[in-house]
């Protein structure tokens, strides 16, 4: 009878508390919202990590079904770093972006949502599928040839010597021979660093609440290579609605001193496939001039009153020229964080505005062929053919010596903005 008694009396204390403690409150309401977005963001995370994807494989194999494989580049998994759109949101927004831990964290796509559009592919790239099948072997031709291609320890090309072998370079730095792979006699040159095609060692995702990041570390060694030190790098894509933070860090882990140069080159599609009507604004004032086979000659122009002129606020019309021109001497706005380039697609009613944050950027090197469907904007350390003998022996070509230890960053922020409402980018 007693324990019957204490039953009841344990029963009515518990209705009264959730009655009136709880949905009267509102608290349960609070309870659910709140269980509602740590799940949310625990089912982001393991999005990220592919967690869901591997249950569900498992899941196939237990149920005697098969599924196709998921690529790999590079041997590892592309990161997919997504955010939800924000309704009603009048102002162009990032969506994703898609990372290649594998193949030198080439940033092989990027979407956005354009107001009037909906979302679309902001890079000249394959899907991912065909990215891993042309993205084969060492080489990094093909990295180059899509997506953006980061590029470590120097951008753009090397001239040489051709070697006894005919596949090898041969240049100079402060009296070291430096040998680099993959030239032939017939293109002397050695293009986009050392990082491209190399897999990373690490590779770290973290979800955010409008975005993600991921954080991959990549060790530059290589014994087909005598370049005078190893480098050990580490790159981040920083993704939100407005903004894409990359950021490149280079630590001389080596014995001896070693030049560094750092660029990311991207290959931004042409959307309307109007490439005439687009605007470009590359805040370099002066432009390397070059000799035959693209090869610089060792002196600097000025752009003022010249075709290649794309300083003015709100850029110039690109017109129907073919660019593969490497602008430098920099310039910010007053109230600027760093040099601005910015890429204007009046008919698509976006543009893409780059700021380079880091000092240690002296160069953006433009390649835009008259009959191609890209353009590129590559924010770099240094000067093309930056230890070549062409620049003289005192010349500054933008590469940054580290002593052993000793270490350098590269940022840039890439952001969209709508014409009608900023026109001018700076």
């Amino acid at each position: 009878m007693y324990l019957e008694m204490v039953k009841r009396r344990y029963a009515t204390l518990v209705h009264r508390v959730w009655r009136k403690g709880i949905l009267r409150s509102g608290m349960l309401t609070a309870i659910v919202l709140v269980a509602a977005v740590v799940g949310m963001g625990i089912a982001y995370h393991e999005h990220l990590l592919g967690n869901f994807h591997k249950l569900k494989v498992k899941a196939n194999i237990a149920d005697g079904h098969s599924e196709a494989p998921v690529p790999r580049p590079g041997g590892q998994e592309a990161v997919s770093l997504m955010r939800a759109p924000m309704v009603g949101d009048s102002m162009p927004q990032f969506l994703s972006a898609t990372i290649l831990p594998g193949r030198g964290m080439n940033v092989l796509q990027i979407t956005a949502y354009l107001p009037g559009r909906g979302e679309v592919s902001l890079m000249a790239s394959p899907p991912l599928d065909e990215a891993a099948k042309a993205m084969t072997g060492s080489g990094g031709d093909k990295d180059l040839a899509m997506g953006g291609a980061f590029e470590v320890p120097w951008a753009g090309r090397i001239w040489g010597m051709p070697t006894a072998s005919g596949d090898h370079i041969a240049t100079i730095w402060r009296g070291r021979t430096i040998v680099l792979p993959t030239a032939t006699s017939d293109n002397p040159t050695e293009d986009g660093g050392l990082m491209l095609a190399r897999p990373s060692h690490t590779a770290e995702t973290v979800a955010l609440p409008d975005g993600g990041d991921v954080q991959a570390a990549i060790t530059l060694v290589n014994p087909d290579s005598r370049w005078p030190s190893e480098t050990e790098v580490t790159a981040t894509v920083l993704l939100s609605g407005r903004s894409i933070e990359l950021t490149v860090a280079a630590r001389n882990a080596g014995s001896v001193a070693e030049p560094v140069g750092i660029g990311w080159r991207p290959r931004f599609a042409i959307l309307e496939g109007n490439r005439s009507q687009l605007r470009l604004q590359i805040p370099g004032t002066m432009q390397a001039e070059v000799g035959s086979g693209g090869m610089p000659t060792g002196k600097l122009l000025p752009v003022a009153g010249t075709a290649s002129d794309f300083t003015s606020s709100g850029g110039a019309t690109l017109g129907n020229i073919s660019l593969d021109d490497c602008f430098v001497a920099l310039h910010q706005g007053l109230l600027g964080n760093g040099p601005v380039a910015a890429l204007i697609d009046p008919a698509s009613g976006y543009g893409l505005r780059l700021t380079a944050l880091s000092p240690t950027i002296k160069a953006m090197c433009v390649s835009a062929p008259a009959n191609g469907d890209f353009i590129s904007i590559d924010p770099q350390f240094n000067y093309p053919d930056p230890l070549g003998r062409e620049w003289g022996k005192d010349a500054d070509t933008g590469m940054v010596v580290l002593q052993p230890g000793q270490s350098t960053q590269w940022k840039v922020r890439v952001e969209l903005f709508s014409p009608a409402l900023s026109p001018s980018p700076m």
